[in-house]
């Protein structure tokens, strides 16, 4: 198997090439020439193994240049060294009769990004052998909030590697911020930017594909790679959660293995919700895909209508990680359903770039809206959805997958679709106390009031919930980065934190 990128269809590189290099030098997404089959005797099989086997099982159909010892070595140090808090990795919580959430926040920061960002460094090391000629590899990281620590976190001390994380400054959360501040680690950055998540991706872009960024950092013997979902390597990690669930709800007898299932996904940048259409793909038994946005909107509108507008205004919201208005994966989905035509995407992405929308063929249009299903909600309905599930079922969940579970609820009420039904769950709710407390009517001082482990603590209090280690051990930590930067200085910011000058 060999990988093309979506802006030029005429590249070819092996899955370590794109794991290395993140991003086609012309600023395409890496995608695989074919997606692997999964039968229904292979899906009985994953039934009765473990997390990380099923996951090696799934890698091996995408990684053809890595060796079936590599690939086993990477799943076992990512899922069977006690980082996971569940045993089951990503376990499966009934909510109500046939309405079952997807918990993927039992690694080490308590969020979703960590099923994939605790292989991925694994991943780098067997792609770097073969591709990076030596080279120091430079993970350059776009947040909305938790892929920062995530990244962080996996990469940290990594051989051969260091890793430079840019977030919105006052577009995360008290706890998000906290995480990535007191990271520790030799090899690991961190700066803020006056700016929003958008702000900060499209500035990583720019700097992956300046070509005399490239050549300034080659000089040093370094070489860029990313760990956000624009990279492969990122991305196909998060398709084996769909598969082990999937293969969850037959062994609990929640459904007789061929029957369809809805996924619902909380989605900014669409790369969750991607990786859910690739399972599919695969031959997966998925019924509808479900993108649920909150109030900024721009998914929900664009597989409603077909038009793709970020010009809009920018919402800060108390579900921060999907507050996006550039959904970088969705061109990875416009590729495959527009027959993989590169033109297209050119245009599309250049159509994005300059008038800061576009619009799909009416043939992709139709596609979309046979697969996808799409909802938002605001922050009011966000927090009375946390307090209705917690009322009513006794399970306290986070912001983000509160505006899932709403528009879920939004999308059974109007179609009447009974589809046994898979919600991705993709943080702690102690990530969020302040909005959860709000939420449960528990926070009645101003958010200013009150550190956020005595935030932790009232929730604690009012619910019984376990706070989770990795959150509790923040307390007491340093501070190590407090840089804050303009979003046209990040490509200065990424030669200080590197300790390297500029070309003069």
């Amino acid at each position: 198997m060999m990988y093309n990128s979506t802006r030029d269809s005429s590249v070819r590189v092996t899955a370590s090439q794109a794991i290395a290099q993140g991003i086609s030098k012309e600023g395409g997404l890496f995608v695989p020439d074919a997606i692997p089959s999964l039968t229904a005797d292979e899906i009985k099989m994953l039934t009765g193994i473990r997390y990380s086997s099923r996951a090696a099982y799934i890698l091996s159909k995408y990684l053809k240049d890595f060796t079936c010892e590599e690939i086993e070595e990477c799943t076992r140090l990512a899922y069977d060294t006690g980082r996971f808090r569940s045993f089951a990795v990503a376990p499966l919580h009934e909510l109500y009769s046939g309405v079952n959430l997807l918990e993927l926040w039992h690694g080490p920061t308590c969020a979703f990004k960590d099923m994939a960002l605790q292989i991925l460094p694994h991943l780098m090391r067997f792609s770097a052998r073969r591709t990076a000629d030596g080279k120091t590899i430079i993970i350059l990281v776009a947040t909305s909030g938790d892929t920062g620590k995530a990244a962080l976190e996996g990469f940290r001390d990594a051989e051969n590697t260091r890793i430079l994380v840019f977030y919105p400054e006052e577009g995360v959360s008290p706890m998000q911020k906290l995480q990535m501040i007191t990271q520790e680690g030799n090899n690991v950055a961190v700066c803020g930017i006056r700016g929003n998540f958008d702000d900060a991706q499209t500035g990583v872009k720019a700097i992956f594909t300046h070509p005399g960024i490239a050549k300034r950092l080659e000089s040093n013997g370094m070489m860029f790679s990313s760990a956000n979902s624009i990279n492969w390597g990122r991305l196909l990690p998060q398709i084996v959660y769909y598969i082990s669930a999937y293969c969850d709800m037959i062994s609990s007898d929640k459904i007789n293995a061929g029957e369809p299932v809805n996924v619902v996904v909380p989605t900014g940048n669409f790369g969750n919700i991607l990786a859910a259409f690739y399972a599919r793909e695969m031959g997966l038994p998925i019924a509808r895909l479900i993108c649920a946005s909150n109030r900024n909107r721009v998914l929900t509108d664009f597989i409603n209508t077909g038009v793709y507008d970020k010009n809009r205004s920018f919402h800060t919201t108390t579900s921060p990680s999907m507050d996006i208005l550039i959904s970088s994966n969705l061109e990875r989905l416009l590729y495959a359903l527009s027959g993989r035509s590169d033109t297209e995407i050119r245009l599309l992405m250049n159509d994005l770039k300059t008038k800061g929308s576009y619009t799909v063929s009416d043939e992709t249009a139709a596609r979309i809206k046979e697969l996808f299903r799409a909802g938002w909600c605001g922050d009011q309905q966000t927090a009375d959805t946390i307090k209705n599930v917690f009322q009513k079922y006794g399970y306290l969940c986070d912001t983000h997958t509160a505006v899932a579970i709403n528009v879920y609820e939004q999308y059974r009420d109007i179609s009447r679709d009974d589809t046994p039904t898979i919600i991705v769950s993709t943080a702690n709710p102690y990530k969020f106390s302040a909005s959860v407390l709000d939420a449960l009517g528990g926070n009645h001082a101003d958010h200013s009031n009150g550190d956020e482990f005595e935030k932790m603590d009232k929730l604690q209090r009012l619910t019984g919930a376990v706070i989770p280690e990795p959150l509790v051990s923040i307390k007491g930590k340093d501070s190590r980065f407090m840089d804050i930067c303009n979003p046209a200085d990040m490509e200065q910011a990424v030669f200080e934190m590197l300790h390297i000058g500029r070309d003069r």
